[in-house]
């Protein structure tokens, strides 16, 4: 019995630690919408690995949904800015460096997978390389496009 105990403290610390995407969504300020959204997918990939080590591929597949959701989500605030990334380049180079830090430990899990599951992470990685790219070209000639 104590054992199970155990086992369920465990399932609901976890579970009281999931990422969630609705304080992002509910951040009125858009820099830092992008900055909680960006946190909310580095904190989704260890549970995501976490998920395919337990072989929850449903699991899997909804946290990297979130991860890509949660980039998009980031994107999407720091252009509803208006700023031009050149002259006030704060956000849109933190998300630069985060985006390309979550591809560097996305592309890290694609190579810890089997073969026969990466298909689950190649959508989510090349969303997030877009979004990079967009950003970087942004920081470089001016607004993203």
């Amino acid at each position: 019995m104590r054992g199970w105990m155990a086992l369920a403290a465990v399932v609901l610390s976890a579970a009281g630690l999931r990422a969630d995407l609705q304080p992002a969504r509910a951040e009125p300020n858009l820099e830092k919408r992008a900055r909680l959204a960006l946190e909310n997918a580095a904190k989704l990939l260890p549970a995501a690995r976490e998920a395919y080590n337990r072989d929850d591929d449903a699991r899997v597949a909804a946290d990297l949904a979130e991860i890509q959701e949660s980039v998009d989500l980031a994107f999407a605030a720091l252009t509803g800015t208006h700023k031009d990334p050149r002259r006030s380049p704060k956000w849109f180079k933190y998300a630069e460096i985060e985006t390309r830090n979550l591809l560097r430990k996305l592309d890290t899990f694609e190579r810890d997978m089997s073969f026969e599951d990466r298909s689950l992470i190649g959508k989510v990685k090349a969303e997030v390389q877009q979004v990079h790219d967009k950003l970087l070209v942004g920081l470089m000639e001016g607004k993203p496009k």
